[in-house]
């Protein structure tokens, strides 16, 4: 080898050993972005919980103070009211706003007895407190008969709520808040979104590609049909989001459907997944020995069992890898969404309401006038959580799908 061409494969090792440290480098920078400012949010409550809170009021017929003791257990963060057997700790929220909630209460604390004063279902019953509500207001009435208000609207903090409150003989009413700013809705919206665009794109997708790879004659109307699905395949999916408001909404009005919903949503990203789910199927079914087709054919089958009966089985591990693309796009969709399923954050989504995907969830809390950096980043790690998880499950069954068929 001369020295001239030892310099240009050096050159060219080297370029290539760059660009691969740098995407590695990248790669590594926005895992260590997001696992460093989401871990601190990521948590049970925040994947069980509502986004939005629920107000309470209730109300004490008697209210006394009574006389208790500070638990061992309680951490020193906690401010423990004697006379009420209550603690609280100041926390910050997912959404950066300052708040007091309760971190204990005593099994006879009158906490633990209150009367719902919350007009509508369960009013006048008796209701709890738990621990993990949010602290607004507290009225109290003090030994001369004044009433004293406490509580995060009159910028108390723990300490001197607590200082407050025992300073009172008895109280008559508190307003507080459940805990929010969890995505259980929005998980529970992409499961259904999954799982809908799924039912209208593999199907279609999958028989497409048996067409195209299996039947289909090379004429100039089939490489029209393949011209197609890659121009698909690069439109960006913000168009997908207008075809879906414009086209496909009247066909989920004509069912009863009327405004953006979850069936909207799912059946634009059917379209969008389309060229996906074709691409992948086909290469998958190309990749299938011609001596399987022959052999099938040699010994009588029809085409169409042939398709079905030996070529659709030894293809199932790249259909399962198309199924894997479809989900993982589907889960990291968002531009498409915001037109047809909405941005409003349902708790409690059905199929024929709007709701947020773990994606437009993302956008929703970063287009506030103060962006939520840390809750975004910790639904970024659920999502990539997610994916790693479908990805290792789809690898594991395709490879003992290999091993079964023999591949």
């Amino acid at each position: 080898m001369t020295k001239a061409r030892r310099i240009k494969d050096g050159i060219a090792n080297a370029f290539t050993y760059l660009a691969s440290s740098m995407t590695l480098i990248i790669l590594v920078a926005i895992f260590a972005f997001v696992v460093i400012r989401g871990k601190g949010s990521l948590s049970l409550e925040m994947l069980t919980n509502n986004y939005w809170s629920k107000n309470y009021l209730v109300e004490w017929a008697g209210g006394d103070s009574g006389s208790f003791t500070r638990p061992e257990h309680l951490d020193e963060t906690v401010v423990f009211s004697s006379k009420y057997g209550i603690g609280f700790s100041d926390e910050i929220s997912h959404e950066k706003k300052r708040l007091i909630r309760v971190s204990y209460i005593a099994e006879d604390s009158i906490f633990n007895a209150s009367t719902n004063a919350t007009k509508g279902e369960g009013y006048g019953e008796v209701f709890t407190i738990n621990v993990g509500d949010q602290i607004e207001k507290i009225e109290a009435v003090n030994e001369t008969g004044t009433i004293v208000s406490m509580g995060t609207i009159f910028s108390d903090q723990a300490e001197s709520l607590v200082m407050k409150m025992d300073t009172t003989s008895h109280l008559s009413s508190l307003y507080f808040k459940t805990p929010g700013g969890g995505i259980w809705g929005s998980l529970i919206a992409t499961i259904q979104l999954i799982f809908i665009s799924l039912l209208f794109a593999l199907p279609l997708g999958i028989f497409a590609a048996i067409y195209l790879t299996e039947i289909a004659r090379p004429n100039k109307f089939n490489q029209f049909i393949e011209r197609c699905i890659e121009m698909l395949a690069g439109v960006p999916s913000i168009v997908f989001g207008l075809m879906g408001i414009v086209v496909l909404y009247p066909i989920t009005a004509f069912f009863n459907v009327n405004g953006l919903s979850i069936l909207l949503g799912g059946l634009t990203m059917a379209v969008v997944l389309l060229p996906v789910i074709i691409r992948s199927v086909q290469e998958s079914l190309l990749v299938v020995p011609r001596d399987y087709r022959s052999a099938s054919l040699s010994l009588g089958a029809s085409q169409t069992q042939t398709i079905f009966k030996v070529i659709l089985p030894s293809a199932l591990p790249g259909i399962l890898s198309a199924i894997l693309l479809a989900v993982s796009r589907i889960i990291g969709e968002s531009a498409a969404l915001i037109y047809t399923m909405g941005t409003f954050i349902n708790d409690a989504p059905r199929i024929t309401q709007g709701g947020t995907t773990l994606a437009v969830h993302i956008w929703t809390v970063m287009s506030h006038e103060q962006p939520n950096f840390e809750l975004a980043s910790a639904i970024s790690i659920i999502i990539l959580i997610l994916v790693l998880i479908l990805n290792v499950s789809v690898k594991l069954f395709s490879k003992r799908l290999d091993r079964k068929l023999g591949i």
